[in-house]
């Protein structure tokens, strides 16, 4: 079992910044694929980044540019820093991870969720 844990959301405003983390716990190797997710309201859950164990990295397009993923296998913990935030950027964001620890930009692909951060940015 994988538990996971969110933390770092609030409220900013257009511009600004912030780091999320999400803690691992569980059988969680260091070379699973670790993903996070956003949802805003009315709409569905969307793809936002993902990491390797190794370090290899896919972002949505809508982020590029602008958020970091990383990770420290040491405390299995999972970062990201979302820089030059958007009011289109306000939603819960979550991390997820997956049984075989894949990587996957489908949210029905994965098993282990956390409970979510809010994220919420003025303009």
């Amino acid at each position: 079992q994988v538990q996971l844990v969110e933390s770092g959301g609030g409220s900013v405003q257009a511009g600004g910044s912030l780091r999320l983390s999400c803690a691992a716990s569980g059988r969680t190797p260091g070379t699973y694929y670790m993903t996070w997710f956003r949802q805003a309201p009315g709409k569905e859950r969307e793809f936002v980044t993902s990491i390797s164990g190794s370090g290899s990295i896919v972002y949505a397009d809508s982020v590029k540019g602008r958020f970091t993923i990383s990770r420290d296998n040491t405390k299995s913990t999972v970062y990201l820093q979302m820089n030059a935030l958007k009011p289109e950027d306000t939603a819960i964001y979550y991390c997820a991870t997956n049984r075989e620890g894949r990587y996957s930009r489908s949210p029905r692909e994965y098993d282990y969720w956390g409970q979510g951060t809010q994220v919420t940015v003025s303009s």
